[in-house]
């Protein structure tokens, strides 16, 4: 008998803060199924008083991937990762500089600067992005009082999935999700904000040319491939920001709002254009760009970053902790004792988390918490806390009564944390999936090579595939009556 023949896997690379992974998925009789072929870590390094990624460790873990699917043919490959993050390429395509991470200090003043220059107000008209000093537009105003022959020296910036994209095939562009990202991007002619860019002296030249998500970028060059069967692969543009690819995976939408919660949590919804007003601009919400032409009008919250510096500090401490035995210390403690504002300063990057949330404690006398289940739970709560406020202040921007959330990404695992967003915000909570960045990738691949119609249905594919856990909200009135105490905390209700 003649064998059946089956459809080739994807292959999906998902760059977070702390990890990488490659993800293969098989599409087969319209059910999705994905298998992790490789993970590695994703650690900073620091030399030269600066903090940067270490880029090329990462690329030898994509070559690692890729030399252990053996003769396996795929029918695409993409890479999302994280925003705001640059890479320069001189003229022959070399890497000039290990790209600086985020949370390095060299922007430190720098947002102030840019605004003796231009008006807030002009940059929020200009991109429609949140104001937050890590943005790229800082960073390569900082790199331009600094290291101003550093960028006399460069051909290219991409940032940090175009870089892989570039490796992969030796095409230089940067994919528009992403590129959104860096604050220098114009959401609705979806192209460089030139303008902002040459009023501000930066290099107008560097950012490489802007493709849609879902564009075909070329074929895995003959160098990687080396006579395998990889050999001519397509390599796809998904939405290469991890939470730009969450997104696509999901319908967020029509009164459902989406927490892509992870280090950072992004709390936002799905629109068809993006909102430029004075109350979205008052508010600090961000319009980045999505699939299809569509705005993810959202705003960055901490997220888990405040439990993951905790558990360094107990580590530092010699006391090593799960996130499962921290969930369930979290669990027994009493409620409300410990309230912070996640987005405050102070949280940014500490030398010792602990020691940050008593500062804030005493600063607004509170009691300091005492043991790790007061602590997580402390992060827990306020994290729910501000889910709420930021959601009545989207509900407020996007004119859109929000029903539902949506919560994706690695932070849906934590039960938790999904139970006291439910009660938080008076809403029902949907959890999963958990690999929604990497399932996002496929589906934006599936869709490109014709597996898919629409994005609609794409995504029905998705959520056939992956099941959600409800959480109904419970006991809200005990939320309500800590609200204004919370938002006294965060200095402002508009937070």
């Amino acid at each position: 008998m003649p064998k059946i023949k089956h459809a080739k896997p994807y292959l999906a690379f998902d760059f977070g803060a702390e990890s990488g992974r490659a993800v293969l998925a098989h599409l087969q009789s319209g059910i999705l199924t994905t298998e992790e072929v490789h993970r590695f870590p994703n650690e900073p390094v620091e030399y030269g008083g600066s903090l940067h990624w270490d880029v090329a460790r990462l690329w030898f873990e994509v070559r690692t991937a890729l030399a252990q699917l053996g003769d396996m043919e795929l029918e695409g490959i993409g890479v999302d990762a994280w925003g705001v993050d640059y890479a320069l390429l001189g003229e022959q395509g070399e890497l000039l500089q290990n790209p600086h991470h985020y949370r390095d200090r060299r922007t430190d003043g720098a947002m102030e600067e840019v605004f003796r220059k231009v008006a807030r107000e002009e940059i929020y008209q200009a991109t429609g992005i949140q104001f937050m000093p890590i943005n790229t537009l800082y960073q390569l105003f900082a790199a331009q009082r600094q290291t101003p022959k550093l960028l006399d020296a460069a051909k290219y910036l991409l940032t940090i999935p175009d870089l892989f994209h570039y490796w992969l095939t030796g095409n230089a562009v940067c994919e528009f999700t992403n590129a959104t990202t860096t604050q220098m991007v114009d959401p609705v002619k979806r192209a460089w904000a030139a303008g902002l860019m040459e009023r501000l002296e930066l290099p107008v030249r560097l950012p490489a040319p802007i493709v849609e998500p879902g564009s075909i970028l070329g074929t895995l060059l003959p160098e990687i491939a080396q006579h395998s069967s990889l050999a001519g692969t397509t390599i796809i543009a998904p939405a290469s920001h991890d939470t730009g690819s969450a997104v696509a995976a999901i319908s967020a939408r029509d009164g459902t709002a989406f927490i892509s919660s992870g280090t950072w949590s992004l709390v936002g919804t799905e629109l068809d254009s993006p909102v430029i007003t004075p109350d979205a601009l008052l508010l600090n919400f961000t319009n980045e760009g999505g699939v299809n032409g569509t705005t993810r009008l959202l705003k960055n919250v901490m997220g888990l970053w405040m439990l993951q510096g905790c558990r360094k500090s107990w580590t530092a401490q010699g006391l090593s902790y799960d996130y499962g035995e921290l969930i369930d210390l979290a669990t027994a403690e009493a409620s409300f004792r410990h309230l912070v504002d996640p987005d405050d300063a102070g949280f940014l990057r500490p030398p010792d988390m602990l020691a940050a949330i008593d500062q804030f404690c005493a600063r607004t006398q509170q009691p300091v918490p005492e043991g790790p289940g007061a602590y997580v739970r402390a992060a827990l709560e306020s994290l729910a806390f501000k889910y709420r406020l930021v959601l009545g202040n989207l509900e407020h921007v996007s004119g859109k009564h929000i029903e539902q959330i949506r919560i994706i990404g690695g932070g849906s695992k934590n039960r938790l944390l999904n139970q006291l967003t439910a009660d938080a915000t008076g809403r029902r909570v949907l959890a999963g999936p958990a690999e929604a960045a990497a399932l996002g990738n496929v589906a934006i691949q599936i869709l490109a090579t014709g597996g898919a119609s629409s994005l609609q249905e794409v995504r029905g594919i998705v959520d056939r595939s992956f099941p959600t856990e409800a959480f109904a909200p419970l006991e809200t009135d005990k939320w309500d009556q800590h609200a204004k105490r919370f938002e006294q905390y965060c200095g402002s209700i508009h937070a």
